[in-house]
């Protein structure tokens, strides 16, 4: 028999059943989760393919080579093409004078004359030269000017003297005209030029210093110019020139004294002058393989290390107007070969990775390369060689 309190009124039943969950029911995965995780692996996946990459990093290589050989270079042509290039500086100091003796002396100095004919040109004795200023000055010896082209003229050097003492013939060098010559074709086909000051030329009372100080003070002046003409000869060589050991000579020329502007004492002047052969860098290193017995080089593209320990020796450096240079080189050259970018792109490009290295050990000048292929999963190089990015490392 049931009582009044064991039935539940319905009311009551259906707040209990919604007070209640239902216990076989599963709790929802929440969707912002799921959309973060998903956002968080198509962002991943996209990063690696927007930082994907294919790259080959090459360490050149470099061979030392014992050289003892003769070259013949060519000016500014052929297999070997050879630059001269010069400098020129004035250094002076002020020294105690020790009296004043009166003078009356010319200037002199050597110039080279030029002759463009197809003939040579006889000079005669007393043969005037006068500068774009109208100083005169004669050579005191008869010459014959060898033929030659406006490209290639024939030269000789000689010295001249001016036609007047004094100090206002002291001039740098320049360029001269024949005035015999004026009004004829000669006037254009022969001509002169002077690499150096006229020196010695003074008139009236000038300022003397004792012999030993002079001759002193000129040693010190010439020590001190060494290393300014150098700097200075090393700012006018061209990129992708190179200047070695041996192919530079200095001249040290008296350009006598001054009164100073500080009374009794006298500037002592000196002019150095230094001039150097210099040979495009690709071209000497490949000279330099070629004679090198053994090396096995078949002309691929080098340069020279400034590492290299050569000597040049010559029986003189060649003049502004020489066309030809003969030399020979000694010592140890360190020569290391060019690598070409789009050389090495091309030789992986749709290579597997070991296909690729495989590839790079035909090339003479990969001393050792380093394949990176990115995302992980990358295995091969893409078709396009310009895709691919090459880095050569220093040696």
């Amino acid at each position: 028999m049931r009582t009044l309190n064991d039935i539940t009124p319905p009311s009551r039943r259906r707040e209990s059943d919604i007070a209640s969950p239902r216990h076989h029911e599963r709790p929802r995965f929440p969707l912002a989760t799921l959309g973060a995780i998903t956002l968080v692996i198509v962002v991943s996946i996209g990063a690696l393919f927007y930082f994907s990459s294919a790259r080959v990093e090459v360490t050149p290589n470099t061979v030392s080579a014992a050289v003892q050989s003769s070259f013949v270079a060519t000016k500014s042509a052929g297999d070997l093409p050879f630059e001269i290039i010069t400098a020129q500086k004035i250094a002076s100091q002020s020294v105690k004078g020790s009296g004043t003796k009166t003078v009356n002396s010319s200037a002199s100095g050597t110039i080279t004359i030029y002759n463009t004919q197809s003939k040579s040109q006889r000079l005669v004795t007393n043969t005037r030269f006068a500068t774009a200023a109208g100083l005169i000055f004669r050579i005191h010896t008869a010459v014959t000017v060898p033929s030659g082209t406006s490209a290639k003229p024939g030269s000789v050097s000689t010295k001249v003297y001016a036609d007047q003492a004094g100090s206002s013939y002291n001039v740098g060098a320049t360029s001269f005209t024949i005035p015999g010559f004026a009004g004829t074709p000669l006037e254009t086909a022969v001509y002169a030029r002077s690499v150096s000051a006229m020196t010695g030329g003074a008139s009236g009372t000038i300022p003397v210093v004792d012999a030993a100080v002079e001759a002193q003070t000129r040693s010190a002046l010439s020590t001190a110019l060494a290393p300014d003409l150098l700097a200075s000869l090393s700012t006018q060589i061209p990129s992708g020139y190179s200047l070695l050991e041996g192919a530079a000579t200095t001249t040290y020329e008296d350009l006598g004294v001054a009164p100073s502007s500080t009374t009794g004492m006298v500037e002592v002047k000196e002019q150095g002058t230094i001039t150097a052969v210099i040979f495009p860098n690709a071209t000497i290193a490949k000279a330099i393989a070629a004679s090198v017995t053994g090396l096995g080089y078949n002309g691929e593209p080098l340069t020279l290390a400034p590492a290299s320990k050569l000597l040049l020796s010559s029986e003189g450096l060649p003049d502004a107007e020489a066309t030809s240079f003969s030399f020979t080189l000694a010592g140890t050259a360190s020569l290391i070969y060019t690598v070409d970018p789009t050389r090495i792109a091309a030789a992986v490009s749709g290579k597997t990775r070991s296909s690729a290295e495989v590839a790079l050990t035909n090339y003479p000048e990969v001393k050792r390369a380093v394949l990176v292929l990115r995302p992980f999963w990358r295995q091969a190089f893409p078709q396009d060689p310009s895709t691919i990015s090459i880095v050569v490392n220093n040696p």
